[in-house]
């Protein structure tokens, strides 16, 4: 990074009481705490603050705080970032989580009305001018309209990469932002805020889609990132197909921070150079890793990062009981050479539904397209390789040129295209806009593809084998 993380919003002052629950209370069917403990630890914008801090990234935050003992104690707790305090009425918010066992059981909220905030100081429009990346976390507490920054953030957001994390409560996001990352519920209260309607089931991918490409237009943002939870995170451009990035199948039994996890790490990856849809994959991956660690309780941990983690197949399918109407995924391709690419999406694919049918291309077909040498492999074994694949449930052959015929009789709810379609039109798109269907994109694994294999196996190829750090980027269109 060129400059320093600047993280601007609101910060929190979160507090952990963890006590036994051994018994019920005589008078009333409630848990008695034994053994109490407290844990304190910074939230909202403090925690994005934080996180990046705990990344090794120079990090300043601006934020309002109120005078008093809750906004002293954030500030201590905020060891190596650079706080920039702006003048706050009222008390410093502070949010109590009673907990047992890891299992929060309430919450109590204190201090922290919206109210007047002092003018941004000269101090903190420097900041924003001389950062890496800017991160704002906008709760709605007033420190993101405090008076110049957001004139600062208009100036700079065509050169410096500018993260928005919105909330219902605060304003809309600056114009020209490099990503914003609303939850799904967020742009859903966004988008109707603004009055977009959108038809068919409140959870399906069409829907998230348009109402991300709606509030993506208004913002005058360059990309928006709807985070899903175990889902991952659809991404949109504004137009063209969005791409879908899978998460990885955690256990988690604290969420709390996930979006500042993602979010951070986003706006880091964007600071040292990464495109859009390569900042949100860090995000999500490293959001799955936060909450696999523990959630919050990893900043309780002064050496190192996290513990190692592993990639897994990706999470299983929504289980809103919305539309429990059974969701059809399909993806098709040629399939030439089974490697670990192909599983992989695949295997995201099918975490998008309840049922994936890929679409085969047969041997006539693969001739076409890739010449007369391929394919390698003939189409029944093909077929009979994929379906011995967990993940997929019916393998449907083609012999024309596209799918557009063969989607005509599956009638998929969503087809996933590999990464080279991000943001541009899928050629099925009109085909699957018969049935409302959904295009997503699934990002590649790097390195792997069969025309790779193919010249590695017949000594044609002077690449280092698949898998090695060195690998570089090779031809990726054989899904």
């Amino acid at each position: 990074m060129k400059g320093p993380l600047v993280v601007i919003g609101d910060a929190l002052l979160d507090v952990d009481v963890e006590g036994r629950a051994g018994r019920l209370c005589p008078d009333a069917p409630v848990p008695v705490l034994d053994d109490l403990t407290e844990r304190a630890r910074p939230g909202g914008a403090a925690l994005a603050a934080a996180l990046a801090r705990h990344d090794g990234v120079e990090v300043v935050l601006v934020t309002a705080l109120g005078d008093d003992e809750a906004g002293d104690r954030l500030q201590r707790l905020l060891e190596g970032v650079e706080v920039v305090a702006l003048s706050a009425r009222g008390a410093t918010p502070v949010k109590r989580r009673i907990r047992a066992e890891g299992q929060s059981l309430v919450r109590l909220d204190s201090g922290g009305a919206p109210g007047g905030v002092a003018p941004a100081p000269q101090r903190a429009l420097d900041a924003v001018r001389r950062a890496g990346a800017v991160l704002v976390s906008d709760y709605g507490r007033g420190t993101v309209d405090a008076e110049g920054l957001r004139d600062v953030l208009a100036d700079v957001a065509a050169d410096i990469p500018v993260v928005w994390d919105p909330h219902p409560r605060g304003g809309e996001p600056a114009p020209g932002a490099r990503l914003v990352t609303p939850n799904e519920e967020e742009a859903a209260v966004l988008a109707a805020r603004r009055g977009f309607e959108v038809q068919g089931p409140r959870h399906s991918l069409v829907s998230v889609r348009r109402r991300a490409e709606a509030l993506g237009r208004v913002w005058r943002a360059r990309g928006v990132a709807v985070t899903l939870g175990a889902r991952g995170a659809l991404l949109t451009y504004g137009a063209g197909t969005p791409v879908l990035v899978p998460a990885p199948a955690v256990q988690c039994i604290d969420a709390c921070g996930a979006g500042d996890r993602l979010a951070t790490s986003a706006a880091a990856a964007l600071a040292s150079g990464s495109v859009i849809a390569d900042a949100v994959a860090e995000g999500v991956r490293r959001a799955a890793e936060y909450v696999a660690s523990g959630g919050p309780a990893t900043l309780d941990r002064r050496s190192g990062t996290a513990p190692a983690w592993q990639t897994l197949h990706v999470s299983g399918p929504d289980g809103s009981t919305e539309d429990r109407r059974p969701t059809v995924v399909a993806t098709g391709g040629c399939f030439d050479l089974l490697h670990t690419g192909h599983v992989e999406t695949l295997r995201a694919a099918r975490a998008l539904g309840d049922r994936l049918v890929v679409c085969l291309n047969s041997d006539a077909s693969v001739r076409r397209l890739k010449g007369p040498g391929r394919p390698i492999v003939p189409e029944a074994d093909r077929a009979r390789v994929l379906l011995a694949l967990e993940c997929v449930d019916e393998v449907v052959l083609f012999d024309e040129d596209t799918p557009v015929d063969v989607l005509r009789r599956v009638r998929p709810a969503i087809w996933t295209k590999g990464g080279d379609y991000a943001g541009v039109d899928v050629p099925e798109l009109a085909v699957l806009e018969e049935w409302d269907g959904q295009a997503v994109v699934l990002p590649y694994v790097e390195g792997r593809s069969t025309t790779a294999l193919v010249e590695a196996a017949s000594g044609r190829s002077a690449r280092p084998p698949l898998g090695a750090a060195t690998a570089a980027r090779t031809e990726r269109s054989d899904a």
